[in-house]
């Protein structure tokens, strides 16, 4: 069969296991992206390939792993590009010197706890000929992840996302992702080159984001409301060339791709016609092909039988205690000085533990990068899928809001 066929047929292996995992997840409460994960994971060396290697080699062969990687990245682009979409940057300004300090100490107490950790880790499952600092830094941006889209669909499907800690959590969200995001991109300048090179990537970084603020915001409100609520393909297609181009600049500074989709999606006004049309077409797309693929990757790459031994199972539950540490303690901690009430103090400590999809993509950047080994990547695979199961449980325990009798189900990523 050629790739063509292979890669369809395993796009819908990954598309019809995970559906039916993300149905069951979605039954006790769990969000359906948690079953797609796994579906991946199971369809994988981890599991299929070591009962059945015969038929994981005929659903994902070495030929079609270029053609899925392709896809998957082609999906995180577009994925990450609809989140900036759906960013309100006015409501970010306008709670931001309350959200400020509690979303930092959701970043800086998570990235301290990595750096923290890292030398055990390092000395065990590090590799070799990659600097300690780059795997250092790289760990702490690990630990520092919310999934926003997770917790917005946990608080549509709890009808609590008008509620003042419902506001208060997805501005900490945004706030601190965006922050995540922007150390990601400094560490992967890093890791690109040093001295010089890297302050170079970083200056370069400053002037692409002043001129996505200043003059690329500013012409697409125009074209915003030049094309109403019912915007044209012509519309529609000029802001995917924009995209396009904007990936295109930041992989060429050496930032990787997904800040520019992320950046020009974020300066399209989220309430207009141009954005709610793009978003509502392309998430089924996105769905259906993209996200699959990028889930058969991940699971490609995802070797769980590499953490075989009592080390490195303990290894794992120290990195899952250092990110709910860092994410649920941290935030809890500096959201109670702040003046919340130790139930919703906790309950947006649980809400900014929820990691989901959003890690997986920081994971996958790290492994391009080097900067992580395989068992590495296997054990913040499992810190991901278990810190985003943990977040219904510990909401349902916390009972932030007093009538709050069932723990939530998401459909988000």
């Amino acid at each position: 069969m050629d790739t063509i066929g292979h890669l369809t047929i395993a796009l819908v292996s990954v598309l019809a296991v995970g559906r039916v995992l993300g149905q069951a997840c979605a039954a006790v409460g769990q969000p359906p992206v948690i079953g797609e994960v796994l579906a991946g994971i199971l369809l994988g060396p981890s599991l299929l390939g070591r009962v059945a290697p015969p038929v994981a080699v005929y659903l994902f062969p070495p030929s079609v792993v270029p053609s899925l990687g392709i896809l998957a990245q082609l999906g995180v682009v577009i994925y990450m590009f609809l989140v900036g979409l759906e960013l309100d940057l006015h409501a970010l300004r306008s709670r931001l010197g309350a959200t400020l300090v509690m979303s930092g100490a959701g970043i800086v107490i998570p990235f301290g706890l990595g750096l923290a950790t890292a030398g055990f880790l390092y000395a065990r499952f590090g590799t070799p000929d990659v600097p300690f600092t780059h795997f250092a830094l790289f760990l702490g941006v690990a630990l520092s992840i919310t999934a926003f889209p997770v917790l917005a669909r946990i608080l549509s499907d709890l009808g609590r996302t008008a509620t003042d800690l419902g506001a208060l959590a997805l501005t900490c969200a945004a706030v601190g992702d965006v922050a995540a995001w922007c150390l990601l991109a400094v560490v992967v300048g890093i890791v690109h080159g040093s001295g010089s090179s890297a302050v170079n990537v970083m200056m370069f970084t400053g002037i692409f984001i002043a001129v996505i603020v200043g003059a690329v915001r500013p012409f697409f409100a125009r074209v915003a409301r030049a094309a109403g609520d019912e915007p044209d393909w012509t519309s529609i297609a000029a802001v995917f060339a924009w995209m396009a181009v904007s990936a295109l600049i930041t992989e060429a500074i050496g930032i990787h791709a997904i800040f520019g989709a992320f950046l020009l999606g974020a300066v399209v006004p989220h309430d207009s016609g141009l954005a709610r049309r793009i978003v509502s077409g392309a998430a089924s797309v996105l769905a259906l092909l993209l996200l699959p693929a990028f889930f058969a990757f991940t699971g490609l790459r995802t070797q769980i039988g590499l953490v075989s031994s009592l080390e490195a199972w303990l290894a794992v539950v120290l990195v899952i205690a250092a990110a709910t540490l860092g994410k649920f303690g941290g935030t809890s901690l500096e959201a109670r000085l702040m003046g919340l009430d130790w139930r919703r103090a906790l309950g947006l400590g649980a809400l900014m533990n929820t990691r989901g999809l959003m890690e997986l993509i920081v994971l996958n950047v790290g492994l391009d990068l080097g900067v992580i080994s395989p068992t590495m990547f296997a054990m913040l695979v499992l810190m991901a899928i278990v810190t985003t199961v943990a977040t219904g449980p510990l909401l349902a325990v916390v009972r932030p809001w007093p009538d709050d009798e069932a723990a939530p189900a998401s459909l988000a990523r």
